[in-house]
């Protein structure tokens, strides 16, 4: 092999390593757990479907896509269903789903033996539907919609518009939608007692094993997250150390110009934090930069790492 070979085979090695799946996606957009992802589905739309195998997964996951993978997605009967899970709002999601759309559909439309591009007859095609699972910590109601027009000036009027639905999955809201839906409220509770536990004082690995110890028996969620644990606790070190960051900076931000929040961010650990993930392989160093609102130079001058 070329020394320029090993060097292109090296570089996706690395590109696929920083992008790290997400403990919603694990559950719900898994191959293993499809019977899950039709649950949730029937209990979303008040349907009754029962052979989990009709379910095809269209989730991104090529990684030319990385910095915009999607959470889940996937087609049953003749509904192209796009699900994402945040731990902080984000009225932004309907450009994100048109973008997610827009390489979903072209991936569709390449494969689709029964799709004709170029036809001069009306070509039919999956109806999608965007779903925004909300997990933060700032109190929201059980569902908003949000719509991507809001994000445009009010003339001209747009002829493009992407309706989300944000479903807040926080532990006591939507409670038919949690009975309709056992792992997805097995889910919620497990993450509202992760969160109750740090605020107890124990550690967070602790608090990890912890909850899923305290799963009930005949939880559905429990076996596979004890058999995954290790993976388990990954996920949940890494969206913890994510959201703790974001929650910082947007705190900050507020409270102070951009020179004092990156000098009290510091003190408070966000700086370290993020150094924490860039050497773990969770972000990128031009990333972490961006999020402590500095250049890749000056991050790299504070932290002593180097690209």
């Amino acid at each position: 092999m070329s020394s320029k070979k090993k060097k292109k085979t090296k570089k996706k090695k690395d590109t696929n390593r920083e992008y790290k799946d997400r403990l919603f996606k694990f559950i719900f957009g898994n191959p293993e757990n499809k019977e899950w992802t039709l649950s949730l589905y029937n209990a979303i739309n008040g349907t009754s479907y029962e052979n989990a195998a009709d379910i095809q997964l269209t989730t991104i996951q090529d990684a030319v896509y990385m910095k915009m993978k999607n959470d889940v997605s996937f087609l049953i009967n003749t509904v192209m269903n796009f699900y994402e899970q945040q731990s902080t709002f984000n009225p932004n999601m309907p450009m994100r789903f048109l973008i997610y759309a827009g390489m979903v559909y072209s991936k569709y439309i390449e494969t689709s033996p029964n799709y004709y591009e170029y036809s001069s007859t009306q070509q039919k095609a999956p109806t999608p539907q965007c779903v925004c699972f909300y997990n933060g910590t700032t109190d929201k109601d059980d569902r908003i919609i949000l719509k991507l027009s809001d994000a445009f000036e009010p003339e001209p009027k747009t002829d493009i518009e992407v309706t989300v639905t944000m479903i807040n999955i926080n532990y006591g809201h939507n409670k038919d939608l949690m009975e309709k839906c056992k792992p997805l409220s097995e889910y919620s509770w497990f993450v509202d007692r992760i969160r109750s536990l740090l605020k107890e004082g124990k550690e967070l690995k602790v608090a990890i094993s912890t909850a899923i110890d305290e799963l009930e028996d005949d939880s559905l969620i429990k076996p596979f997250l004890l058999s995954n644990k290790a993976e388990v606790t990954r996920m949940c070190i890494t969206e913890y150390n994510e959201e703790k960051v974001r929650n910082q900076t947007l705190e900050e931000g507020k409270a102070m110009g951009k020179a004092e929040g990156r000098a009290e961010g510091k003190k408070e650990g966000i700086l370290e934090t993020l150094v924490s993930l860039v050497k773990d392989g969770i972000l990128t160093l031009a990333e972490a930069a961006g999020r402590y609102n500095v250049t890749v130079p000056e991050f790299e001058a504070l932290t002593g790492l180097k690209a």
